[in-house]
């Protein structure tokens, strides 16, 4: 589809937009046809690769983007904001809140402002443990009840209680909102992240040898062995609802993203090797003791909310999403 037609405002800003999300937002706006613009730093590293088959508008630092913003406003169609220290390991506080939390809250209210749809990352960390669920509440008290395990998770979920009583209080916001809450997403741009790229990127170079991987044992006598479970989900997927709503500004809110369906591990590392071409062969190690307490068994999201607002695509099976993973990106020279 080309949006040349629908008048001025044709250009989708994605922040974060070489990284892994961001760089897949991208690519997709650009291909439906729309001006691109990414705002993110690239440093001395491979991260451009994620963009550099892209036919973008332009490419701005992430300092820019206020200014960006104010100056560029007539033509922009929304903002899409991923960018974000990701890594759940991060433990400075004070980088979380200059990286995560300062930059949402200010393009929150600049898109208030200036009229601008405005789609975010939030993330499944921000229901912890799950032992509350995994439903995207958005009632205050419910929101108030999550506590995440990590600074990364509370960043995200502190913006999403902001702009809830944001909304609540009738205060200024921005004409459509939408808080992402990505589960496991998997798929091609990962490769930059190092310890916090997927499984399967991890273990794809040794299941195509035939060797075998390793995967972490259960310390929960409810799981087995390779039999912890998680919402994985196709990197296209969560692109494919981003570009949903923004052809669909009626619709705001606080939205898991996920396929809906706990996979375990193993499930994981089988895909892996029948899309290698490989025989399966897996083998278990003791989980760090650091890891042990603060370890979850088990998430899945709960996408009737997204159902209801009206998403009605399938989401892509694990093994779908696998098999297309490994054959058109990590296979070959292509690995990304």
């Amino acid at each position: 589809m080309s949006h040349s037609a629908a008048g001025a405002r044709d250009t989708i800003l994605v922040t974060g937009g070489a990284g892994f999300i961001g760089s897949n937002m991208a690519r997709a706006f650009a291909e439906d046809g729309r001006r691109v613009v990414v705002a993110d730093w690239l440093e001395d590293g491979p991260k451009w690769r994620n963009i550099a088959d892209i036919a973008l508008d332009d490419v701005i630092r992430p300092e820019a983007i206020t200014s960006f913003v104010e100056r560029e406003s007539g033509r922009l169609a929304g903002i899409i904001h991923m960018g974000a220290i990701s890594a759940t390991t991060e433990r400075d506080g004070d980088k979380i809140v200059a990286r995560n939390i300062r930059p949402t809250l200010d393009l929150w209210d600049q898109c208030a402002r200036k009229g601008l749809p405005f789609i975010y990352a939030s993330s499944g960390a921000t229901y912890g443990d799950g032992t509350r669920g995994f439903a995207d509440d958005e009632s205050p008290a419910a929101l108030g009840q999550l506590a995440p395990l990590n600074a990364y998770g509370w960043s995200k979920l502190m913006a999403d209680r902001r702009f809830i009583a944001d909304v609540r209080a009738g205060r200024p916001r921005p004409p459509q909102w939408a808080g992402l809450r990505f589960f496991n997403v998997y798929g091609p741009g990962e490769a930059h992240k190092g310890d916090m790229r997927s499984v399967i990127h991890k273990i794809y170079p040794t299941a195509a040898k035939g060797e075998a991987v390793t995967l972490f044992k259960s310390h929960h006598p409810g799981y087995t062995d390779g039999g912890q479970l998680r919402d994985f989900i196709y990197v296209k997927d969560c692109v494919s609802v981003a570009l949903w709503l923004i052809e669909n500004p009626h619709v705001s809110g606080i939205f898991n993203v996920g396929t809906g369906a706990a996979r375990s591990f193993a499930d994981l590392a089988r895909a892996v090797f029948s899309a290698a071409g490989q025989p399966e062969r897996i083998t278990y190690i003791d989980m760090p003791e650091a890891l042990q307490g603060a370890y979850q068994y088990f998430t899945q999201a709960d996408v009737s909310k997204l159902r209801a607002a009206g998403y009605a695509k399938p989401f892509t099976s694990l093994e779908d999403g696998v098999a297309d993973y490994v054959t058109r990106h990590l296979r070959g020279a292509n690995a990304a």
